[in-house]
This record gives C-alpha cells, structure tokens and sequence, in this order.
C-alpha cells in the first residue's frame, strides 16, 4: 500500500512537472520571438548559429564543464550526430519561416510533430499504432491543411519551411524516445547543440560581424532562453510522467499570440485557430489512446511486488 507521504511527494513531483514543462514552453516561445525579431535584420543561418553557440557557452559555463567532462561522452556518437542534425534543421527551417509568417501559424504547424511521431513510431520504433491511432493522426493532419490552406492565396511559400521543421522535429523526437535508455539528458543537451555550431560554424565569422549593438544581447539571450528550456524540459520529464506532461505543451501557443500581438501587432486568424483547435484535439486524443492501451498491457502483465 502506498503511505500518504509517498502519495504527497508523487502529487508534488507532478505539479512541479507541469510547472517546469509550462516553463519550458514558454522560454520556446521568448526563442522564437528573439529569432523573428532579428530575423527583421539578419539571414536565418546566421540567427541559427548564433542560438546554437551561445547555448553552447551558457550551457559549458552553468555544467563547469572542466571539472567534469560527462556531458561530452556518448555510447552512439553516429546517433548523437543525427539527432543533432535534425534539430538543426528543425531550427533552421523554423527560423527561416518565422521571418515571413505569424508566430501563431509556426507554432499551429510544429504542433503537428507529435502526431508525425505517432505515424513515425511503427516502423521506426517497432511501437503497434491501432487504428483509432491512426485516424487521430489523419484528422491532426486535416488540421494543418486547415491552417495552411493549400491551393488559396491565403497560403504563403513560407508555410512549407515550417512544415519542414515540423518533421525535422518528429525525427528529432523519435531518435530521442530511441536513446533515452543509454544516453543521459545532459549529454543530449549538450551534444545537439554542439553539431549545430559545428556544422555551421564557415558562417560564424557573418553571424558575429552582423551583430550590432543590442543584438549582441538578443544573442545572448536565444542561447538562454534555448538551453533553459531544454534543461526544464529534461527535468520536468525527470519527475513527472509524459502523459501527463504532454498537454501543457499547447499552452506554448498563448504565449506565441500574446507575443505576435504585443511585440509584431499581428493577431492570428480564425483559420490559424480552429486549425490549431483540431491539431491540439487529435494530439491530445492520441495521448488519451496511449493511456488506455499502457493500462490494458499493465492489467495484463500486473507487476508482482
């Protein structure tokens, strides 16, 4: 039998999950605002590298790194490698969209990595996806149609970028679930980041020569607000279950309209909302699905204690 106090504590580390992942989201959000802002005045590339470095920096600086090289080692260096790559290019593609469209539209569209990841889990994770699964998948995917409304004029060039970094950041996910088991959180942090600087460090001499002025704090605080809210993210699912965590990420999109209005005047559409509506209810439905089918296998195979 469970003692109160273990329950106090369980019910505590939940709260403080859900604090952190809300946390967490709302520093993407701040990224996000920062890269738009100076992407009004810098190429994409560049604004990339600049957010990878000084995570990089910050992060070495906050771990001590010289005291303790732990962050650096990896058991499946080429798969570190990878997931590097396609969060850099989840970035990068993000980066460049949010340069033409509102931060609410991007934000609709990533919304959609989860269910990509739900599609992606069969034949990637060898995970079985029912079929109710699979229709939430399809009406999550209607609701990006919803918001990008191909074939109109109401759809921008730039949508497509950010649909790429969308799936960047599916296979980002899926190859994180693949090596949480061996790999530490902190090794992860550290090490995507690190082959974002390095892959794209021929255009580092550019990025730092655009800097002028505030920008150099701008800079500083895209390193921040990236390397805070992974770290926050890494202990919020620490001590506390994804299940649970998982529908605190949509409060990442009032944070983006809050930010669209106050800081760019834009306000998003009907479209763009419903569209998020949709996208957020199938995500939400999945998890719901996931939920009942990890209490069928458990009622199955009980735990013997």
């Amino acid at each position: 039998m469970t003692s109160p106090a273990a329950t106090a504590d369980a019910a505590g580390d939940t709260l403080r999950g859900i604090l952190l992942m809300m946390f967490a989201v709302s520093m993407f959000a701040c990224l996000d605002a920062t890269a738009k802002w100076l992407g009004a005045t810098m190429a994409s590339v560049h604004i990339v590298w600049l957010r990878y470095a000084t995570h990089v920096l910050l992060l070495m600086l906050f771990l001590r790194v010289w005291r303790d090289l732990s962050p650096f080692r990896t058991q499946h260096p080429f798969m570190q490698v990878l997931r590097g790559l396609t969060l850099l290019g989840s970035t990068f593609f993000n980066f460049w969209a949010l340069q033409y469209l509102q931060l609410a539209e991007t934000s609709a569209i990533m919304f959609a990595a989860p269910l990509l990841v739900t599609a992606l889990a069969g034949p990637l994770l060898g995970e079985p996806v029912g079929v109710r699964r699979w229709a939430a998948v399809v009406v999550g995917f209607v609701g990006v149609l919803v918001v990008l409304r191909p074939g109109t004029d109401a759809m921008h060039w730039a949508a497509g970028l950010s649909v790429c970094g969308m799936a960047c950041y599916a296979f980002y996910a899926v190859l994180t679930r693949r090596m949480h088991r061996t790999e530490s959180s902190l090794n992860m942090l550290m090490l995507s980041a690190i082959v974002g600087v390095v892959v794209l460090l021929p255009v580092a001499p550019g990025a730092v020569a655009a800097l002028e002025g505030w920008q150099w704090l701008l800079a500083l605080l895209m390193g921040a607000f990236g390397a805070t809210g992974h770290y926050a993210l890494t202990v919020a699912h620490r001590i506390a279950n994804a299940s649970t965590l998982t529908p605190f990420i949509y409060t990442q999109m009032i944070w983006m309209i809050l930010f669209g209005y106050a800081i760019f005047h834009q306000v998003p559409d009907a479209w763009t909302i419903a569209g998020t509506l949709i996208i957020a209810g199938a995500g939400l439905y999945i998890l719901h699905r996931e939920r009942v089918r990890a209490h069928a296998v458990a009622s199955r195979d009980p735990v013997i204690r």
